[in-house]
């Protein structure tokens, strides 16, 4: 781990505060930003606490993202797996239950999310990748449609676009014509706001779609 992280803490009640900023005095490499001045003292992420997860405490992590812009780390009493989606689209990146927030974990978790990068229980994380997949068979797969939006005509195009192939090479590969490709490409570009063929590519490259 590398300098320190400035955090802002957030909690439903007094008591849960208190408990999680003792834990945090026991992280060296940690700095709670209300406790500090000046420049150096801008969190770079927010932890919240709740006990558990319902309409309120989404509501509440969805403000307090929306409000900073910055990622959050979750300590929460109880989750599930029919919880867990609410809990990542309000903007929190990291979660731990409250019997496995030590201090290590604790600081371990923020230095993750500051980095812009996600860690969850790993029982939680299969079933999240669960209810992904059934999302996919039960929704998007039956309207022709992946994970990344694009159809699967759309998916062969930029894989053959990325392999160097002309729009006639294409065309008589995917048995389109050579319009239909055209059209295929001009669709993606603009709903992706993409300035050209090699920009899609790379485009869907970085996302890890091809």
């Amino acid at each position: 781990m590398s300098g320190p992280v400035f955090v802002q803490v957030h909690a439903l009640d007094p008591i849960s505060e208190s408990g999680i900023l003792a834990q945090l005095r026991e992280c060296p490499d940690i700095r709670v930003a209300d406790a500090g001045t000046g420049q150096d003292a801008k969190p770079s992420v927010a932890l919240a606490v709740i006990d558990l997860v319902d309409d309120d405490s989404t509501g509440w992590l969805r403000s307090l993202h929306q409000r900073d812009g910055l990622p959050l780390v979750l300590v929460v009493g109880q989750l599930d797996s029919r919880a867990l989606i609410s809990v990542v689209e309000s903007g929190v990146r990291a979660v731990t239950r409250r019997c496995e927030a030590t201090p290590l974990r604790l600081a371990q978790l923020l230095h993750s999310a500051a980095a812009n990068r996600g860690e969850l229980p790993p029982d939680l994380l299969g079933q999240l990748l669960d209810q992904v997949g059934q999302l996919n068979r039960s929704l998007l797969g039956p309207r022709g449609l992946g994970l990344n939006g694009l159809t699967d005509r759309e998916n062969a195009v930029l894989r053959l676009v990325a392999d160097g192939l002309s729009t006639r090479e294409i065309a008589s590969q995917l048995a389109y014509s050579e319009r239909t490709i055209k059209t295929v490409i001009q669709d993606l570009t603009t709903r992706l706001y993409l300035r050209n063929r090699a920009h899609a590519v790379a485009y869907a490259v970085r996302n890890g779609w091809i």
